[in-house]
């Protein structure tokens, strides 16, 4: 019995090589949340102790910028500021994490 070239062809192919391993992965956006979260509040206080540790490479105009209410290394600014780097980091997993899974559900049903 010969098998010709359709019998083992569903569908037309596709451009490129498909990412078979990618099937099943979804990212959990509570996870992925907390996890980026978490990160960008540690590397915000990291930088706020090396910005004391070191006055001559202080970053405090780049905090400025990127943290509204920011007025300096105080208490408040600081709490202020580990809020918002946590917020930050939600912020992407709530926009990439849904984007991620619904390409990602694409991808396989195309």
């Amino acid at each position: 019995m010969r098998m010709t070239k359709t019998q083992f062809q569903s569908k037309p192919p596709r451009l490129g090589t498909p990412f078979v391993s990618m099937q099943g992965l979804r990212i959990p956006v509570f996870v992925f949340g907390m996890s980026l979260g978490l990160f960008l509040a540690i590397t915000y206080a990291l930088c706020v102790g090396f910005d004391l540790l070191f006055p001559g490479q202080v970053m405090y105009r780049t905090w400025l910028r990127l943290l509204p209410g920011f007025d300096g290394l105080s208490w408040r600014s600081f709490l202020l500021g580990l809020a918002e780097s946590f917020g930050y980091g939600w912020y992407v997993a709530l926009v990439f994490g849904p984007l991620f899974n619904l390409f990602t559900h694409w991808w396989r049903w195309s």
